[in-house]
């Protein structure tokens, strides 16, 4: 019997990747600028547990904290820095952990992927993960891409799981049978609306909507008729009305603000989000955009939806240069 874990259970740490100069942060020319919001994230995140790092250079990157206290820096291949989408994702096997390495193609074959596919298996190998078990499952599978209450409830987007670009594009009901064989889940809801333009995801389910708790969901909403986001946001939301509770009561639903418009230097809107907070045992952190009064909005809510855990804002207008947040580049993970 298999479940697949709720952020919000307890997690042995969490896996990051620091900027390179293979990477595509590089290209920004200004790398070390590159590196302020993945030390922030770091830091609230090593408060209480430990953190995982991976990078090029162990001793350049450790120079960049103040303090070391719960983290582990591993020089380490790998191509990109969304750790999201490629770390191990955490399953309860029986009562015990058990780490799965799905494939990881760069997001339906947009970009480099062949080391980040293999960095689980080398930390496995190299025994970071202790003794614990890895099954490496031949499907493309996202860590970004599936929200999971615990309970066996795994909330997605048809256009992400059904593209085409990922295993070939399948029916709901193939990628549901993946779903339970490997994650234990027992029922799929499925977004069919919603998408963040300049995501590159196709449409990841923590830009959208994300779980609290196992009633309650956290989703972006849309005020503003004239954001071209509007329409399917809308539809969004009259789909999240539908869905239930396994004991067929409504959701708590839970709407964030629509992230402040941000773009690049040739005008591409960037994919701004306040549903890529990250859930740890003692924190709730969450992207802010350089937009004081909608930040502070968004950290109102959460603080509401999480009292027993301290609220830290985290600055992320750069990392959504590169397309992710901060959800997108951390990966609890517990063994």
């Amino acid at each position: 019997m298999r479940r697949l874990r709720a952020e919000w259970e307890d997690q042995k740490l969490v896996l990051m990747a620091f900027p390179h100069e293979e990477t595509d942060w590089a290209r920004e020319g200004d790398l070390h600028k590159a590196y302020a919001p993945f030390v922030r994230i770091a830091q609230a995140i090593a408060y209480s547990q430990s953190v995982y790092i991976l990078c090029k250079d162990k001793t350049a990157i450790e120079d960049l904290f103040c303090s070391k206290r719960n983290l582990i820096f591993i020089e380490a291949e790998y191509d990109d820095t969304w750790t999201r989408d490629y770390g191990p994702l955490s399953v309860e096997e029986n009562g015990e952990p058990l780490l799965l390495d799905f494939t990881f193609d760069g997001w339906g074959g947009k970009f480099p992927a062949q080391k980040d596919n293999a960095i689980n298996r080398f930390l496995h190998e190299k025994g970071y993960f202790g003794t614990t078990p890895m099954e490496t499952v031949d499907y493309v599978l996202e860590g970004g891409s599936i929200e999971s209450d615990g309970a066996g409830t795994i909330l997605t987007t048809t256009h992400c799981l059904c593209n085409p670009n990922r295993n070939g594009g399948r029916s709901k009901e193939a990628v549901e049978e993946r779903l339970r064989r490997h994650l234990g889940a027992r029922r799929v809801l499925w977004l069919d609306h919603g998408h963040l333009i300049g995501d590159d995801t196709d449409a990841h389910i923590d830009t959208l909507a994300r779980f609290v708790d196992r009633e309650t969901i956290a989703y972006v909403r849309c005020d503003d008729p004239d954001d071209p986001h509007y329409d399917e946001l809308h539809k969004m939301e009259a789909q999240l009305r539908t869905f239930r509770t396994e004991e067929g009561r409504p959701y708590r639903l839970v709407p964030l603000p629509m992230a402040p418009a941000r773009y690049d230097e040739t005008g591409r809107r960037l994919p701004a989000t306040y549903a890529n907070f990250l859930i740890t045992p003692r924190a709730l952190l969450y992207p802010t955009y350089e937009s004081r009064e909608i930040d502070r909005k968004a950290g109102e809510i959460f603080a509401s939806l999480f009292p027993g855990r301290e609220i830290i804002p985290i600055p992320c207008s750069r990392l959504i240069t590169q397309g992710g947040s901060l959800h997108c580049s951390t990966m609890q993970v517990w063994y």
